[in-house]
């Protein structure tokens, strides 16, 4: 009941609960990209999944706070460089998260039809949903590492820290629907979202070998970005109602006025 009526619990509360926020959409992305996979009725269930799976994971972190914080610990030094074990999970995780998109980013190019799964058909090749859900766990511990690690700097109190990640989480799920929807029905958005995979994970491993990316950088990268492909889809979307007009300008005229 203290921490209830405490301002600064409070504050550290909302502060660390925005956060863990900003630090989920790369997260989110990711599983955005992966439930392409799967036929449409398993989406929303991997996500779901893959969210909550995310959110466990790191309470069970913020719970084993003592042995995360040994992970710090020198354990290797390679040229002149020290690594920790959480320095090598986030170089693996940042190559696994280059290949991914890499790979991703060369079916798109090749025309590979293995995202677009109708409803009832079984998915392209090996993809499954467990294959899925385990690549969702792989980047979950990377990305967990990284927001827990940040909540404890931040925070003292372990409920506050937890509270702020089942806060992030449920956010997550509320905008990952429609975000992976969008992503789904502009591929040019779905290559954007790749590319942002690369960013990361080229930022996961310099972070991994001592070269501090400030994080503010590459999020006002991405939200440029994203200002810029949606100014691309506002000007795409107007040229095709002026093509549209100019071929059936009755019919299109009849639409706008509900008839």
């Amino acid at each position: 009941m203290e921490l209830l009526t405490n301002p600064e619990a409070w504050a550290a509360l909302i502060t660390l609960t925005t956060l863990e926020i900003v630090l989920g959409i790369d997260n989110v992305i990711f599983i955005s990209v992966l439930v392409q996979r799967l036929p449409m009725e398993q989406r929303d269930r991997a996500r779901q999944i893959g969210l909550f799976l995310a959110m466990f994971m790191r309470i069970a972190l913020l719970l084993t706070i003592n042995w995360l914080q040994g992970l710090t610990a020198t354990i290797i030094t390679i040229l002149g460089h020290e690594l920790s074990w959480y320095d090598i999970i986030l170089i693996v995780g940042g190559f696994f998260l280059l290949w991914k998109a890499t790979t991703e980013i060369g079916e798109a190019l090749e025309g590979e039809p293995v995202h677009h799964v109708e409803p009832g058909q079984a998915p392209t090749g090996t993809t499954t949903m467990g294959a899925v859900l385990t690549q969702i766990v792989a980047l979950d511990i990377v990305f967990s590492l990284d927001s827990v690690l940040t909540a404890v700097g931040m925070a003292n109190d372990i409920a506050i820290m937890v509270a702020a990640v089942v806060i992030a989480v449920l956010v997550m799920l509320l905008a990952s629907g429609p975000l992976s929807k969008f992503v789904h029905e502009h591929p040019s958005v779905k290559m954007l979202a790749l590319a942002f995979l690369l960013l990361i994970g080229v930022t996961l491993i310099l972070e991994g070998f001592g070269v501090h990316v400030d994080k503010a950088y590459i999020y006002a990268a991405i939200a440029f970005s994203v200002f810029v492909e949606f100014l691309n889809l506002r000007a795409r979307r107007n040229r095709d109602r002026r093509v549209a007009v100019e071929l059936h300008p009755t019919f299109v005229k009849d639409e706008l006025e509900g008839g």
